[in-house]
């Protein structure tokens, strides 16, 4: 069977090609019987060369002709096993040498006895022609020889709300918080794996809690407001890192009610958040990068205007309209339409009731009043309220809107309470803290000015607080009445 130059290997076809080129050079010497000193003086190759190859071809054919490659090539130069194993042990040893320093060592201790030194250019070659893995791991140790060498198994999720990703970031960009001081916040977002569409986000100026965390997982999993935005159901696995906030006893039984797996990655390895990760890097250079107080790794400095609510409304921008909208380099299509492609329909919790255990914020048990739930200087009611008057019962609430409050008797869903002071409106926590905050200190500053003014007046000499009382008429100490009653004969 003839081997063809499409299948040959490159170095066999460049080793043929040196033979027929030199067997063209030696034709005339074989065919026409030129002498090799006058090919010599045409062709400028020496003659002893042409005699060697005249001595090749007529030994061993064409293929006598090839430039054959030295069997020890890249293993030094007539050096025995010991030597080249001393010079490998040298280089993987710790700390880690130079070329040059192993090759004084070897130097210095070899050739004492006549034996032969190998020069330097013979020690370089050994040490380059040995394994990178080897001395990866000899000198960086295994957690480097892992994240280079180890062989990965890439997962891939078949459908969506297969699997979930999950995980917290502190975005590279400033933002004014309430009191106009400059923050950074975080992030916290839940990824589809399959169709890498965004299922939920949360902003906070806070460290990541299990309050972020399950807060974000109730809008993952519920239905969207936003038009266009349609990701959502119960997942079968909820991917994480061993953060305390995905740790936490709370984020494990919610996980075990929606029977879903809570799954942690390997600590210290967070290969496998890859899809989370990558988002996190299209969010700094797509949208963040964009915005004024962006931290980017060389400029000049931020100069933060954004508020975190104007933030959150330009992230809610870029995830809805750009980022699910736009095919993803790795499989080929929108996370959108990747999501809803073959009319998938998600697993859903029985009610939104039943979801708002995902609540985190749990207040001790308090007790119904006649005229409602007393909570944060507030009063909620509800008619459902008036049949457990004087019984006690839970309440949970999201911090972000205390317009209401959800009642619980144990585990069962009372009703939504209102509080009719903060009816149609969304008021948070810290905006009713804040409220209490600048009344206190409205009424203390009250208070601080009138103690003043009695300590003024008290720090006055005696004189001078005569001389500025009001003057009145001398007054003599009017006799003291007796306190037994006299009558006018006695």
């Amino acid at each position: 069977m003839n081997v063809t130059g499409d299948t040959a290997t490159p170095a066999l076809n460049s080793a043929h090609e040196t033979a027929m080129s030199r067997f063209r050079l030696l034709r005339p010497v074989i065919e026409d019987s030129v002498s090799v000193p006058a090919l010599a003086e045409t062709s400028g190759v020496p003659v002893p060369t042409l005699r060697r190859w005249l001595r090749l071809y007529r030994a061993h054919g064409v293929s006598g002709l090839r430039r054959h490659s030295r069997s020890d090539r890249g293993g030094g130069h007539r050096l025995s096993k010991e030597t080249t194993a001393a010079i490998e042990g040298l280089a993987l040893a710790r700390p880690r040498r130079s070329a040059a320093a192993i090759y004084r060592i070897v130097r210095d201790n070899m050739g004492g006895d006549g034996t032969w030194v190998p020069s330097y250019a013979t020690v370089h070659a050994v040490i380059r022609a040995m394994d990178p893995a080897l001395m990866v791991l000899a000198h960086e140790g295994a957690k480097a020889y892992a994240h280079n060498y180890d062989l990965l198994y890439r997962r891939e999720a078949a459908r969506p709300n297969e699997i979930w990703q999950a995980d917290h970031t502190e975005l590279d960009i400033l933002v004014l918080d309430e009191a106009g001081a400059t923050v950074r916040p975080w992030l916290t977002v839940v990824i589809d794996d399959h169709s890498r569409a965004i299922a939920a986000y949360r902003l906070s100026t806070k460290a990541p809690s299990a309050l972020q965390t399950a807060l974000a997982l109730r809008n993952a999993i519920w239905r969207k407001n936003e038009a266009g935005w349609t990701v959502c159901g119960i997942p079968d696995v909820l991917y994480t890192d061993h953060g305390s906030d995905f740790t936490s006893r709370h984020v494990e039984q919610v996980c075990a009610e929606l029977k879903t797996q809570l799954v942690f990655s390997r600590v210290g390895q967070p290969r496998g958040r890859g899809r989370i990760e990558r988002f996190f890097g299209t969010l700094n250079t797509c949208c963040l990068a964009e915005l004024p107080g962006y931290l980017a790794p060389e400029g000049p400095p931020a100069k933060p205007s954004l508020t975190l609510s104007e933030l959150d409304a330009a992230l809610r921008h870029f995830i809805i309209q750009t980022y699910h909208h736009v095919p993803h380099s790795m499989t080929g299509e929108t996370p959108q339409a990747r999501w809803s492609r073959g009319g998938f329909l998600p697993r859903m919790p029985v009610s939104l009731e039943q979801l708002d255990l995902l609540l985190l914020t749990v207040i001790r048990p308090r007790q119904v009043q006649r005229d409602g739930i007393r909570f944060q200087s507030l009063r909620y009611i509800d008619p459902t309220l008036a049949a457990f008057v004087g019984e006690a019962v839970t309440i949970r609430y999201d911090p972000a809107d205390i317009a209401e409050v959800r009642v619980y008797r144990g585990d069962a869903f009372l009703c939504r309470a209102i509080c009719q002071e903060l009816a149609g409106e969304t008021v948070s926590l810290k905006d009713i803290v804040r409220a209490r905050t600048e009344r206190r200190q409205s009424l203390q500053s009250i208070i601080k000015n009138r103690r003043s003014l009695v300590d003024q007046v008290l720090a006055r000499p005696a004189a001078a607080l005569s001389m500025a009382l009001p003057s009145s008429p001398a007054t003599t100490t009017p006799a003291r009445t007796p306190s037994l009653r006299r009558y006018i004969h006695e």
